[in-house]
C-alpha cells in the first residue's frame, strides 16, 4: 500500500548507538544459535521452540534508497550486509523482505538459480546477524518486472505457478532457523466482481509501484470470502511439501470504518488456515481510534502481528499511543527501514539540510528504540 511505497522512496536515515543491540549477544560478539519460532500454546504469541522463551517480532520492512532487494543484492552485497547490521543495532530481531515473482521464476515451473543462491546467502546473513526473516513472496510491485506470460495466465495456471514459487522458496529455506515466517503475499484482494483478463494488480501506482494484487479475476459463483481460503490452502500445501513446520501468514490490508474489510480476506475465515494474522495499520490523525478498532477486528484466536506501521498519516506521539495501546492484542510490530547510515543524517542536520521526511523517519527510529522494552517485554505471552 502507499505506506510501503513512502518507505521505499524516502531517503531514510538514522543514528543510534551500538549499545542498543540485543542483550542476547554472546561474549564473542556473535548472536547465539537461533531457534525456530513457533506459536505459543495459548495462541496469543510466539515462543522459541527449545528454550520456550517468549518471542515478539520487532523489526523492519527492508528496502534501500527506494530499491527492492533484488535490485542490488547481486552487485552490492556489502550494502545489504551493512543494513542488516544497522537494523540489528537499532534493536530489531526480525526483518521483512519482499521477494519479486519475476526475479525468482524464469517460467511457470522453473526457478532462477541465481535468485535462489542469493536467497540462501541472505539466510546465512540473517543467521550470522541474529535476525529472523519474514519472507514475503509473489511480489509484483514494479509492473515492468512482471513477466507477460505470468499476467496472461488464467486463475488455475496462475495458482499453480504461485504454488511452484512457494515450493522452490520453501525448499531453499526449510533448513534455516532464521525463517520466522512465510508471508504468502502482500495485501491481496479477493474479487467482488469479474475483472478483465490480465488485470491482476490494482492499477494504483505510487512512483511506479503497485503493492496490491488480486488472487482471482472472477468469483465464478464462489463467495468472495471463500476464495482466500481456497488460495491459502493451495499455497500452504506447496510450502508444506518442503517445510512442514514454518509459520505461514498473509500481509493483510486493514479494516476501516468506511471500507470495512476491503480485501475480502475476513480474519475469522482465514485465521484457521494461517499460523498467525498479519495486518498493516497506519494510524490516521483524521480518524482517531480507528487504528485500534482495526486491530480488534483481527483478534479472532490467532496471534496478531502489526506487520507494517509508520507515522505516515499521524504524529509520532499518536503512533506511540497506538502502539502502546495495541499491546492488549498484538504480539509483534514492524516498521520500515531504507538503508541510509546515521552519519549522513547527522551531517545533513548540522548543515541545515535535513528534510521534513527525513526528520519523520528519524523520529520513527527513535521511537522504535525507545518503545522496544515496553512492547517486546510486556506484550501477550
Amino acid at each position: 500500500m502507499k505506506g510501503f511505497f513512502f518507505i521505499l522512496v524516502v531517503a531514510a536515515l538514522h543514528g543510534f548507538p551500538a549499545g542498543l543491540q540485543s542483550s542476547r549477544t554472546s561474549s564473542a560478539g556473535n548472536p547465539p544459535p537461533m531457534e525456530r519460532i513457533i506459536v505459543a500454546s495459548n495462541n496469543l504469541g510466539f515462543i522459541e521452540k527449545e528454550s520456550k522463551r517468549p518471542f515478539h517480532p520487532w523489526g523492519m520492512n527492508y528496502g534501500n534508497a527506494g530499491r527492492l532487494i533484488e535490485d542490488f543484492w547481486d552487485k552490492d552485497w556489502e550494502t545489504l550486509a551493512n543494513d542488516f547490521g544497522e537494523m540489528k543495532s537499532l534493536g530489531a530481531n526480525t526483518v521483512r523482505v519482499h521477494l519479486q515473482y519475476g526475479k525468482f521464476m524464469t517460467s511457470a515451473d522453473q526457478a532462477n538459480p541465481r535468485a535462489l543462491q542469493q536467497l540462501r546467502r541472505l539466510l546465512t546473513l540473517a543467521e550470522e546477524t541474529g535476525l529472523y526473516l519474514d519472507l514475503t513472496g509473489l511480489a509484483c510491485y514494479r509492473p515492468r518486472d512482471v513477466p507477460a506470460w505470468y499476467d496472461a495466465m488464467d486463475e488455475s495456471k496462475r495458482w499453480a505457478a504461485q504454488a511452484r514459487f512457494w515450493e522452490v522458496v520453501a525448499g531453499a529455506c526449510a533448513s534455516s532457523t532464521a525463517v520466522f515466517c512465510y508471508d504468502l503475499i502482500n495485501e491481496p484482494i479477493s474479487p467482488a466482481e469479474k475483472r478483465k483478463p490480465g488485470q491482476w494488480r490494482s492499477g494504483n501506482l505510487f512512483g511506479g509501484f503497485d503493492f496490491l494484487q488480486y488472487i482471482a479475476l472472477d468469483p465464478a459463483g464462489r463467495k468472495r470470502e471463500d476464495i482466500p481460503v481456497q488460495w491459502i490452502r493451495r499455497m500452504t500445501a506447496a510450502i508444506r511439501r518442503q517445510d512442514p513446520v514454518g509459520l505461514i501468514t498473509v500481509g493483510q490490508l486493514p479494516w476501516s470504518r468506511q471500507a470495512q474489510h476491503l480485501s475480502g480476506f475476513l480474519p475469522a475465515r482465514v485465521a484457521p488456515e494461517l499460523s498467525f494474522l498479519s495486518v498493516h495499520i497506519y494510524p490516521d490523525s483524521k480518524n482517531p481510534g480507528e487504528a485500534l478498532e482495526c486491530l480488534r477486528q483481527f483478534l479472532v484466536g490467532r496471534p496478531v502481528v502489526i506487520e507494517e506501521t509508520f507515522p505516515l498519516s499521524c504524529s509520532t506521539a499518536e503512533l506511540q499511543a497506538f502502539l502502546l495501546a495495541s499491546r492488549k492484542g498484538a504480539c509483534g510490530w514492524m516498521g520500515h527501514y531504507d538503508g541510509a547510515p546515521a552519519d549522513e543524517l547527522d551531517a545533513l542536520e548540522r548543515a541545515g539540510k535535513l528534510t521534513p521526511r527525513q526528520a519523520v523517519y528519524r523520529d520513527w527510529q527513535r521511537l522504535f528504540v525507545r518503545l522496544k522494552s515496553e512492547l517486546v517485554q510486556t506484550g501477550p505471552r
